[in-house]
């Protein structure tokens, strides 16, 4: 076992583990972890001893709370950087998100607790994703003022219907039975049976296999009950045209949903669901390019250290977004966005 840059490193038998060692933190990635998970997959990959892998988190409250955000928006702010160091952090990142989804061997997931941002990158393109009766799933970008990234477009836009727009628009929490039938995970098994689990595939047992035996019934999705206002209400084409048929239903989530979109940056709503309708029609690697780029954009923009101070740092609930309203989201305003990519930002090759 080794403990390399917060991410516990073994071999069990067949199976190689990976934990995210940062409890504290709820285990979100740093630079260093993102390298040690990279590097630990890509030789697994070649190793004939290896016959799955497990991915996991340290502590009872999550498998990994996302991204280092206040690194991204520090190293946006260095005048000798400008963005560039953490530009090749996402570029790694992506990276690793590419390799678990086309990863050749069994990936199991193990997703207790909190999952968002770059967790859900690390276990929902996994081959197999388990949630549990502590899970709670979410993509809350557009409230600091960013985009779904580490894959999250690709996997929202093929939600069924128009539920992965809802989730990513509204910042929605999803449970275990919302996050299955959302299509970002599998089965649910509960927390204390996951070393149970573990044991299994450490003698050999098929992955798959193993999780059905233990998989218990998620019950119903309370996100399914609510499909046909939120299919009819975000089919709109823009984020205004949302806006406008949630406010004109009578249903009470759809005024929830209203009301959380209203707080999110305007400009990151717009951005996130051109991204959503491009990501329908591309493979996972073309929606991580296209999220690298927006990234990188969106690292240099003001509401993006502005959403993180709000939210994270002061808390006071108070982002000053810029543009404040979504009838100044102009496509002018767009293309100075777009603009904030530099040519000198490491490449991301996948």
């Amino acid at each position: 076992m080794t403990d390399d840059a917060g991410v516990l490193v073994r071999r069990q038998g067949p199976v190689g583990r990976l934990t995210l060692d940062r409890p504290g933190a709820l285990n979100a990635l740093t630079a260093g972890m993102i390298h040690t998970l990279l590097g630990t997959l890509e030789g697994w990959a070649e190793d004939p001893a290896v016959a799955a892998v497990v991915v996991d988190g340290a502590g009872p409250k999550g498998l990994c709370a996302g991204g280092d955000v206040r690194f991204l928006v520090d190293d946006a702010r260095d005048p000798a950087s400008r963005g560039r160091a953490g530009a090749a952090m996402l570029a790694e990142e992506y990276r690793l998100d590419a390799l678990v989804a086309r990863y050749p061997k069994p990936y199991v997931a193990l997703m207790d607790g909190v999952v968002m941002g770059g967790g859900v990158g690390i276990s929902a393109h996994g081959s197999v994703r388990v949630v549990t009766e502590r899970t709670m799933l979410a993509m809350p970008e557009v409230t600091i003022g960013y985009v779904p990234d580490v894959g999250g477009t690709w996997l929202l836009s093929h939600t069924p219907g128009e539920l992965g727009t809802h989730v990513a628009l509204t910042s929605a929490r999803l449970g275990a039975a919302e996050a299955i039938a959302c299509g970002l995970a599998d089965r649910q098994v509960p927390s204390d049976r996951h070393s149970e689990l573990v044991d299994a595939l450490v003698a050999g047992g098929d992955p798959a296999e193993v999780v059905d035996a233990l998989a218990v019934d998620p019950g119903p999705a309370p996100l399914l009950a609510d499909r046909g206002w939120i299919d009819a209400c975000y089919g709109a084409d823009t984020v205004p045209g949302i806006l406008a048929a949630l406010r004109q239903c009578d249903e009470p989530g759809a005024r929830k949903a209203a009301d959380a979109i209203g707080r999110a940056a305007p400009l990151a709503l717009v951005m996130t669901l051109r991204a959503l309708r491009a990501a329908r029609a591309a493979t996972v690697e073309e929606a991580l390019s296209a999220e690298y780029v927006t990234s990188r954009c969106s690292m240099r923009w003001p509401d993006f250290p502005e959403g993180v101070r709000a939210l994270l740092v002061d808390r006071d609930g108070a982002p000053r977004w810029s543009p404040p309203t979504l009838d100044e989201v102009t496509g002018e305003v767009v293309e100075r966005f777009l603009a904030g990519a530099l040519d000198t930002d490491p490449e991301l090759r996948l």
